[in-house]
């Protein structure tokens, strides 16, 4: 078969890509091929565990890709050919094209220096349903789980299996769990609220095994302590998916991402690659990065979409932005950017600023949750480098402005002068929204340090 645009990989920036592909090319035929019959909300998979209770219910809608005239075949391809311009599919049929987006994404990593990792009951958390529902059955079947890795997913997943009533432990070796993504003070918080919702916490230790005879029975960690657990989960990370472009010969950077340019291009002339496969570079010090977020990957998939036969000058990727958030109970965490210690690490001269108000006025209201925010900042230009929010329900929209913010990069008199919308039920006081008194924050101590 032949088509005009191919797009391999189903989850978020293959939607993505082939959905803007449609939009800015209409007369082309795009053709979306994808293994999963059903395709997970990658973000909303941990729910899948307690506040879902089934994978059904966190099934991506093909409709909206269907109704714009995108054709979706459920295939495998295992090869491609990048100088005939065709994909081999595993049914045996060849489709030819004359754009190809690579979409593939990523997949659990299973640390190699992990002695007992292949023990029965050692899971991975992948995009895959059948997987999934596999692992939910087994897993309701325990009574203590040990989760390796404290980042989103570890701490998520975690969460939900302790509303099952399943005793569970993360075990984290940096000293706080989402200590890449928060400072301390951010990352405590976080654990506060995870132990008294009864997770158990491990931080600064590492597991070295896994113990059982067939199955496993616990850990160990490097301190010599073992952990009693009917079941382990790996949450260290995930790997590009990169292995068909390798074998296409098209060219991966030394971490294994398809290397692209800032229009999502290949090195290979129509071959475009964005998601967890393409290569990634950080906003800031442009170094090579392993971030791999869904809002990342659309980010991507909109400018391959955009670029696939003209080139818009302006709508170049311009580097990730690490922007998070996640939920432990009613408690919203955030952050975007670079944090005060990423930010130091790196050589920049920082000046930090934290405010903490309310996320509606008066405080009297029902629902209303404490907002606290953190911004750090460039001395000397006050340029806004990161931030970090933790509040209630708004948190997401909120680190996603100071996003937006970082982006456009706006300087923290633009935050100070900013005209704000104001509602009790929806807003922060506009006498003291906390994005703001922490912009003021930092602006006395920049003062201060040029009064010097």
């Amino acid at each position: 078969m032949r088509t005009d645009i191919l797009v391999i990989g189903g989850s978020a920036s293959g939607i993505v890509a082939s959905g803007t592909a449609k939009s800015n090319y209409p007369d082309k035929k795009v053709t979306l091929v994808r293994k999963e019959e059903k395709v997970m909300v990658p973000c909303g998979i941990p729910y899948i565990f307690g506040t879902l209770g089934a994978s059904e219910k966190n099934i991506v809608n093909d409709k909206p890709l269907l109704d714009a005239g995108v054709e979706i075949i459920i295939n495998e391809v295992v090869s491609i050919d990048k100088n005939d311009k065709t994909a081999q599919l595993k049914t045996g049929e060849t489709i030819c094209f004359e754009k190809l987006v690579l979409a593939t994404g990523s997949t659990p990593t299973v640390p190699k220096w992990l002695k007992g990792s292949d023990k029965e009951n050692v899971f991975v958390i992948p995009k895959d349903k059948v997987y999934l529902d596999e692992l939910f059955v087994k897993i309701k079947q325990c009574k203590k789980v040990v989760t390796i890795g404290g980042g989103f997913i570890g701490v998520e997943i975690s969460d939900e299996l302790n509303k099952l009533g399943i005793e569970t432990t993360i075990v984290e070796i940096l000293p706080h769990v989402l200590n890449l993504a928060f400072d301390d003070e951010i990352s405590s918080k976080a654990e506060d609220i995870l132990v008294n919702r009864g997770v158990r916490l491990k931080t600064g230790v590492g597991v070295t095994e896994v113990l059982g005879d067939k199955k496993t029975s616990g850990v160990l960690l490097d301190n010599g302590e073992i952990l009693e657990a009917d079941a382990v989960i790996l949450s260290v990370g995930y790997a590009p998916n990169s292995k068909l472009a390798e074998e296409a010969g098209i060219e991966l950077n030394k971490k294994g991402y398809i290397i692209v340019d800032e229009y999502m291009r290949s090195e290979v002339k129509d071959i475009f690659a964005v998601g967890d496969c393409a290569e990634k570079r950080d906003y800031f010090t442009r170094k090579l990065s392993n971030l791999m977020l869904a809002s990342t990957a659309t980010s991507e998939a909109r400018i391959a979409g955009m670029n696939l036969y003209n080139l818009y000058a302006v709508k170049t990727f311009g580097g990730s932005i690490a922007i998070f958030s996640t939920a432990i109970g009613d408690t919203g965490f955030g952050a975007a950017g670079l944090i005060e210690s990423t930010a130091k690490k790196e050589g920049y001269d920082v000046v930090c600023g934290t405010f903490e108000g309310i996320d509606k006025h008066p405080g009297t209201l029902p629902n209303t949750n404490k907002q606290l925010v953190k911004l750090i900042v460039a001395k000397e230009s006050g340029a806004i480098l990161g931030g970090e929010v933790v509040g209630g329900e708004s948190t997401g929209e909120l680190i996603n402005i100071i996003g937006i913010a970082i982006q456009n990069k706006l300087s923290i008199n633009s935050i100070l002068t900013a005209q704000i919308g104001s509602h009790p039920l929806l807003t922060a006081p506009p006498t003291t929204y906390p994005l703001i008194k922490a912009a003021e924050v930092v602006a006395k101590q920049i003062k201060s340090h040029f009064r010097k």
